[in-house]
Formats: C-alpha cells, structure tokens, sequence
C-alpha cells in the first residue's frame, strides 16, 4: 500500500490523504521522532534531536528540528508518543510528510 514495511491501521477513515485508505503516494524520506505538539486534530508537530561535532572546539552540541506532518483519522498518536512520518508531495505551505505508523 504505502511502499514501506508497515501494518495498516485497524480503524478506516474517509480520508482523500490517508496512506493507507486514501490516494496519498508515500516517497521520498521516512523520519522517525516524538510528537512536540498538537495544533490541529490533522496535524503533527515531530521533534528529533541530533548530535553535531563542533571540530573548532572538539565538543558536541545538541541540535533539533521541527517538522509537521499530516495525520489521518485512522491513526491515534498523541503528544509524547514516538511516531514514523514519510515525506509525500506537499499537502499545504509546511506539510510535505505524513503520519505512517505510530511506534510508542
């Protein structure tokens, strides 16, 4: 269905952007992060975190980013949870990436 190893949802949806019940093509990048934030019912906010060298002062420094991403009825995922997003043609002026499994 959404060209990656991942078990579909058990709940359907009607949604036209859903990877799983809808006509959404999945391709591209597969992320995995932490929902930050909830500012809609369809989207997410997933937060990673990195650790870049710093070769001037031979340290390490923590780095994040912030990327929204759609998610469909079908999928219950919640602030604090760990999720899997694929990138997808763009779905708004930010979102270009789509709630694919919710990993807990």
């Amino acid at each position: 269905m959404t060209g990656l190893d991942v078990e579909g949802p058990e709940q359907t949806c009607e949604d036209a952007n859903c990877p799983f019940h809808g006509t959404l093509p999945v391709r591209g990048q597969v992320l995995e992060g932490e929902v930050v934030s909830k500012p809609t019912p369809e989207t997410v906010i997933v937060g990673r975190e990195r650790t870049e060298r710093i070769p001037k002062y031979e340290r390490y420094e923590k780095r994040r980013s912030r990327t929204p991403a759609h998610l469909s009825p079908c999928l219950d995922a919640e602030v604090g949870d760990r999720v899997r997003v694929g990138e997808c043609r763009r779905l708004s002026k930010t979102k270009s990436f789509v709630t694919v499994e919710v990993l807990d």
